[in-house]
């Protein structure tokens, strides 16, 4: 009988045909922020199993998470005389997003500290949508 997965938590942002790009994304600028648009593509383009992607498809996820508020614009670069690209970083909300999808939350239930689950639990009932 194969072995389950770990329950990991599953975000919209990492579901659906969209979501190796959007983690490659995201992770890309967690470690290098802020970039643009052609530096996250040069990065991701270098990867073997990413070397059919185009620019405009880096171009419109950008926009999706932009809209999503994934990503934040946080200035402009000079390109070429006369003509600038945005600078984006990752917003609280992806910082979030990241994290999360890295905790298997049967693990922090059963082994997690009783300082952090008491602040989590503060954290969260105290949300209201």
């Amino acid at each position: 009988m194969p072995r389950p997965k770990s329950e990991k938590v599953r975000l919209s942002v990492f579901k659906g045909k969209e979501a190796k790009l959007n983690h490659a994304i995201l992770c890309s600028l967690k470690q290098n922020s802020p970039q643009t648009a052609w530096q996250i593509f040069g990065l991701l383009n270098k990867q073997k199993d990413m070397v059919d992607l185009t620019y405009w498809t880096i171009i419109r996820r950008m926009n999706a998470l932009h809209e999503q508020d994934y990503v934040l614009i946080v200035g402009e670069q000079d390109t070429m005389p006369g003509t600038e690209t945005a600078l984006y970083q990752l917003s609280p909300r992806a910082e979030l997003a990241i994290a999360l999808s890295k905790i298997n939350l049967d693990t922090f239930v059963t082994k997690a500290g009783y300082d952090r689950i008491l602040g989590a639990i503060e954290n969260f009932e105290n949300w209201a949508p």
